[in-house]
């Protein structure tokens, strides 16, 4: 079914219907090509105490050096102790709210706001099967986007 113009969602159905009805490369069982049950490992992600940071060199260090085994393992870390109010988090997520709620021909367009262009990323270009198949909806922001350079 068309989404229409002032839908916020990305059209996702329409995009993958292959995956939805079946591929090619898809088994009767729904898997992709293969048989081969993929085993996910449980483990705990990267969280920061930020506080460290003013506790002494020696801290100041070892929280550095998590930071950046953490960046280059996982691509991203939680942070706590940061000094953000509570206020300021809950505003920023109501304007999250309000940015993913825009009409979905703003969003792809980068219309009305102030990014770098191709900066909103939805769903898996290269999904063959639906286990490949990520839901997911972004902005990238670059750094450089933000801090005025």
């Amino acid at each position: 079914m068309p989404l229409s113009m002032e839908s916020p969602d990305p059209p996702f159905h329409e995009t993958y219907k292959t995956l939805f009805h079946g591929t090619v490369d898809a088994t009767p069982n729904g898997r992709c090509g293969d048989n081969h049950l993929v085993a996910v490992e449980e483990c705990e992600l990267p969280l920061i105490d930020l506080s460290r940071l003013y506790r002494g060199k020696l801290e100041r260090e070892e929280c550095k050096r998590e930071i950046a085994k953490a960046s280059q393992e996982w691509g991203f870390f939680q942070v706590v102790n940061h000094g953000i109010s509570r206020e300021i988090l809950e505003r920023m997520r109501r304007e999250q709210v309000k940015l993913f709620k825009k009409p979905f021909h703003e969003k792809i367009n980068d219309m009305h706001l102030s990014f770098s262009a191709g900066s909103y990323r939805w769903g898996t270009p290269s999904a063959t099967c639906l286990r490949q198949l990520s839901w997911s909806e972004a902005f990238h922001v670059p750094l450089t986007d933000i801090s005025g350079s």
